[in-house]
C-alpha cells in the first residue's frame, strides 16, 4: 500500500531518484555522530526537580514534592507482587535495563505489605479507572512506588522512570560518576492514555526487515508508550508470511522487493519470536494481508486467484515473469467471482488467526481500481465474515467504509475520501493522516529518503493535530486511536527507517498518549530535546530537525 495521487511519470521519477540514492532501496541515511559507550554523567545531568521531567509522552498529571530525590545505591531492591505473574517479568525487565549503566545488582524479590526503605515497589491495584495502562508513581528519598491496575499500566510506568533517569541509563556499560548520581526526583505522576489503540506501522512487504530489524523498531514503541505494532505483510512486490496451506505464496511471492533484490518472509517461528518481544513489552501485533487489492505477489505465485487481465511489465532485474519490483499501485487484483478467491482468503485468515494472540486482523482494502463499487463491497462484506469466524475483528483502510460493516469492524483513516462512510455505520476509526502521521513522508525537499505526495512533514506538523478535531463530523466517542505508518519505497534498513521515524514518532506517540490540556509544542520539542544521548547510546539514528535546539 502506498497511497498516493501522483502522475506515473513523477513517481517514476521519485524512483529514479530513490535508486540513484540508494541503489534501488538500500538506502541508509546520515548517521549522527554516536556518543562513547562510557558517558560521563555529566553530560546527562540528573533531574532536580520533577516539574522539570523531559518526559515524552507528557504524563497526565504531574507534581513535585519538597525533599531529596530517590538515589539508586548498592542496596536498591526491586519488589514485585507475592502472587508473580506477568508483575514479577515487568520487574525483572527493569532490573535487565538498570543493571548495564549502573553496576548494581537490583535484586529483584516477591513480597507483598508495605514497602522496605531503598526499594523500588511494583504493586497491582489503585483505581480502575485508569484503565488497563493508567499507573500511579510516587517518589520519595525513601522508595519508589508504582501501582497500575494491570501489568501493562506497571509496564508503562517503568518507561517513566526510565525516562526520569539520566539518558546515560541506556549505555551498555557502567559509566563514569558515583551511585548517588543515579537519582529520580521527588514527586507524584498519575497518568493514563487519552486513545486504547497508539499504534506503528511497518512496512516490511515493499523492503524486507529482518526479524532482528523488527525488535529494533519494537523497542522504539516500548520507549514512547505505544501499544500496537502493526506489520504491512503482503502488497505487489512481496509476500512475508509463510502459510502452510498456499506454500508458494512465501517461497515465490516472496523472493523479491522494490528494486530487485532477494526479498524474503517470515517462518511461522520467526512470526511468533516477533509476537512474543512484543508481548513481552505489552505491544499488540497487528497483520496485515491486504486484499483484494496490492495481491500481484500472492497472483505471481497463484495465478488462480487473478482474473484475465493486463500483466504488468515487470521490472527489467525481476527475478521471474510476473514478480513485480516497481511502486505503482491499483492495478493489482484478486478475482472477486472466483471460489478460489475466498478459499485462498479463508485459509490465509484462519493459518493467520491461529498464529495470532490479538485481537485484529488487518485486511487492507485499499485503493482498489479493478473492480466496481458494488464488487468492491461484494468481496469486503464476505471477508468480514471470515475474519469475524475466525474470532478476529477486522480492521481495514478505509475504503473499506463503502461496504456494509460488520460491528466491530475498524476503519483506519490515511486520506478521509470515504471516512464519514465507516463513521455513520459505527465503525471505530484509528486516525493515520498522511500529512500529519505518514513517517514515510519527507521532513523538507531536501531529505534524502522518504516520498512527498501528501506533504513535507516536519515534526510540528506531526505534533500539532488533534485525532478528534482533525476531521469535521467526528467525535471523542468516534477515535479509537491513531497510527504512525511507515512504507518503505525508499527505505531498505532498519537505519534509514530510523532517520524517518525520530523524532515524529515519539510527537506522535504525545498525540496518543497525552490529554489536550497537557500538551503544548514549545514544551515537546524542549523535552524532546534531551532525547538525542538516549537515542545515541542506544544506536538509534535520527533526524537532526532544525525546529529542536538539540
Amino acid at each position: 500500500m502506498l497511497h498516493y495521487r501522483v502522475p506515473t511519470a513523477q513517481l517514476v521519477s521519485a524512483l529514479t531518484l530513490a535508486c540513484a540514492i540508494t541503489a534501488c532501496g538500500a538506502a541508509r541515511a546520515p548517521e549522527p555522530t554516536p556518543l562513547p559507550a562510557r558517558v560521563p554523567l555529566e553530560s546527562a545531568p540528573a533531574l532536580t526537580m520533577l516539574g522539570a521531567h523531559r518526559l515524552v509522552p507528557a504524563p497526565a498529571s504531574v507534581t513535585s514534592a519538597e525533599g531529596p530525590p530517590f538515589a539508586l545505591t548498592a542496596t536498591t531492591t526491586i519488589v514485585v507482587p507475592a502472587s508473580g505473574g506477568e508483575a514479577s517479568r515487568v520487574g525483572a525487565w527493569m532490573a535487565t535495563l538498570l543493571r548495564p549503566a549502573t553496576g548494581l545488582l537490583f535484586p529483584v524479590s516477591a513480597a507483598d505489605g508495605a514497602a522496605p526503605a531503598g526499594a523500588i515497589v511494583l504493586r497491582r491495584g489503585g483505581e480502575a479507572s485508569r484503565g488497563a495502562e493508567g499507573y500511579e508513581l510516587t517518589i520519595t528519598s525513601d522508595s519508589v512506588r508504582l501501582v497500575a491496575a494491570e501489568p501493562a499500566g506497571l509496564f508503562r510506568g517503568v518507561q517513566t522512570l526510565r525516562q526520569l533517569l539520566p539518558a546515560a541509563i541506556e549505555s551498555e556499560q557502567s559509566v563514569a560518576g558515583v551511585p548517588k548520581e543515579w537519582t529520580i526526583p521527588a514527586g507524584r505522576i498519575v497518568d493514563r492514555p487519552r486513545f486504547a489503540y497508539r499504534g506503528a506501522m511497518l512496512d516490511v512487504a515493499r523492503h524486507f526487515f529482518t526479524v532482528k530489524e523488527v525488535y529494533q523498531f519494537v523497542d522504539l514503541l516500548a520507549l514512547y508508550k505505544l501499544n500496537t505494532l502493526h506489520l504491512h505483510l503482503s502488497d505487489d512486490q512481496g509476500w512475508r508470511i509463510e502459510i502452510d496451506s498456499w506454500p508458494r505464496l512465501a517461497t515465490i511471492g516472496g523472493s523479491t522487493q522494490v528494486g530487485g533484490g532477494p526479498g524474503g518472509y517470515y517462518t511461522k517461528a520467526d512470526y511468533a519470536e516477533i509476537v512474543r518481544y512484543a508481548a513481552d513489552r505489552f505491544i499488540t501485533v497487528v497483520p496485515e494481508i491486504d486484499v483484494p487489492a496490492h495481491t500481484n505477489a500472492a497472483i505471481a505465485a497463484y495465478p488462480e486467484l487473478g482474473c484475465s487481465r493486463p500483466v504488468p511489465v515487470p521490472s527489467p532485474n525481476a527475478p521471474m515473469p510476473g514478480l513485480y519490483t516497481g511502486i505503482r499501485v491499483g492495478w493489482s487484483a484478486l478475482c472477486h467471482d472466483k471460489e478460489v478467491t475466498y478459499k485462498f482468503v479463508d485459509d490465509v485468515v484462519r493459518e493467520l488467526a491461529a498464529m495470532t494472540p490479538g485481537p485484529f486482523i488487518h485486511m487492507g482494502g485499499d485503493e482498489v481500481e479493478v473492480l466496481t463499487r458494488e464488487q468492491y463491497a461484494a468481496f469486503i462484506e464476505r471477508v468480514q465474515d471470515i475474519v469475524a469466524r475466525h474470532g478476529k475483528r477486522m480492521i481495514g483502510w478505509e475504503e473499506i467504509g463503502r461496504a456494509k460493516m460488520r460491528p466491530g469492524t475498524i476503519a483506519q483513516m490515511w486520506h478521509a475520501d470515504t471516512l464519514l462512510l465507516a463513521a455513520r455505520q459505527g465503525a471505530k476509526l484509528v486516525m493515520s493522516p498522511a500529512t500529519k502521521a505518514y513517517l514515510d513522508m519527507k521532513y523538507t525537499p531536501a531529505t534524502e529518503l522518504g516520498l512527498a505526495w501528501a506533504a513535507h512533514v516536519e515534526l510540528q506538523a506531526s505534533y500539532d493535530w488533534d485525532p478528534v478535531t482533525f476531521f469535521k463530523g467526528l467525535t471523542e466517542n468516534d477515535v479509537l486511536g491513531i497510527e504512525a505508518p511507515l512504507w518503505t519505497e525508499t527505505v531498505s534498513n532498519i537505519s534509514a527507517a530510523q532517520f524517518l521515524l525520530m523524532p515524529r514518532l515519539p510527537a506522535l506517540a504525545e498525540v496518543g498518549w497525552t490529554p489536550t490540556s497537557a500538551r503544548n509544542w514549545e514544551s515537546f520539542r524542549t523535552r524532546i530535546a534531551a532525547h538525542a544521548p538516549r537515542w545515541r547510546l542506544l544506536g538509534v539514528n535520527y533526524y537532526p530537525s532544525p525546529q529542536v535546539a538539540w
